[in-house]
């Protein structure tokens, strides 16, 4: 994939999701799976009742159809898109659940994890039995790669589970968590593109499908992507980093992501310990800084200048 050629699966991928956009959305409100939305959290959030969720089906279904033109020649793009996927059937069948069948829980705590350690383990597998990249990781700024040897695993397994998760954290405003991966798709293309590491074809895919959706996905939204479209996100940064050997570098480029989960942990702990005072106003964090006075679009803006930033830090960093 040279000059243009690295333009032509984000040009596809954000057609196809560009083009999935007016013909899910109004199939998403005739199953009537409208998102239901805190009672506690900012007021201008009410009017956000009813907005159809689960699009994440639509750049998935983008990227997947675009990576299919390129599977044969790229291999190593197989990985990837198994752990996206994998994780948006997971998202997919919790909300379902909750909007379709209207069972407010959704998959139980215990079947959501169950599944993630599945299709992890499946990764992991992969990783340590068939593949040539293995588990060493590049040490930012250090220019050498660490092996942590049996270790290597269950940090696998923790970064995995963490990193999916405080993507799905990170989705909760207008356009949030789409412009943050974009930032993120960006950096893994420009380092698999200069590394001929042989995965481009998806992360360019993912960046144009999320480009599509953010059509529709942008304040104020039309179609939210549940936790179909944030888990798959989760999966995709993630298997991604591990195919560059950039695991440690989720702790910079998903900066976002990370204080994200942080700001609930934080909040649970310290609210139980006082028995009963929060620590921030609102968690996760992006509800905080609503709460404290910033637009929706302002807080979407600054995460987004974050994440591009600390991209280039990254990039410095290899």
């Amino acid at each position: 994939m040279m000059d243009f050629g690295v333009a032509i699966p984000v040009i596809l991928s954000f057609a196809i999701s560009a083009a999935a956009g007016p013909i899910v959305i109004p199939m998403l409100r005739r199953l009537k799976v409208g998102q239901t939305v805190r009672d506690d959290g900012p007021q201008t959030h009410l009017k956000k009742n009813g907005t159809p969720t689960m699009g994440g089906l639509i750049f998935l279904f983008s990227v997947v159809l675009t990576s299919l033109f390129y599977v044969k020649d790229y291999p190593k793009i197989i990985p990837i898109l198994f752990v996206t996927v994998g994780f948006g059937i997971i998202g997919f069948l919790d909300d379902y659940i909750k909007v379709v069948l209207r069972r407010s829980e959704g998959l139980t705590p215990s079947q959501k994890m169950a599944g993630q350690i599945v299709v992890t383990a499946v990764f992991a597998w992969y990783m340590v039995s068939y593949s040539d990249v293995g588990l060493e990781m590049l040490v930012p700024f250090g220019g050498f790669y660490l092996d942590l040897g049996l270790l290597s695993v269950p940090l696998l397994f923790a970064a995995v589970i963490g990193t999916v998760n405080g993507t799905n954290f990170t989705d909760g405003l207008d356009g949030l968590a789409s412009s943050v991966t974009i930032m993120v798709a960006v950096f893994f293309t420009v380092v698999a593109i200069g590394t001929e590491s042989g995965i481009a074809p998806v992360t360019c895919a993912v960046t144009g499908g999320l480009l599509g959706f953010l059509l529709f996905n942008v304040y104020p939204a039309s179609v939210f992507m549940g936790d179909t479209g944030s888990l798959a996100l989760g999966g995709f940064v993630v298997s991604t980093a591990y195919m560059l050997k950039l695991p440690l570098f989720i702790l910079i480029v998903g900066l976002i992501y990370v204080v994200e989960v942080l700001s609930v942990m934080i909040q649970v702990t310290y609210f139980k310990l006082t028995h009963g005072k929060r620590f921030f106003k609102m968690a996760p964090i992006h509800h905080h800084f609503e709460k404290c006075g910033w637009s929706e679009t302002r807080v979407v803006a600054v995460f987004s200048i974050v994440t591009a930033l600390c991209c280039l830090i990254a990039l410095a960093a290899i």
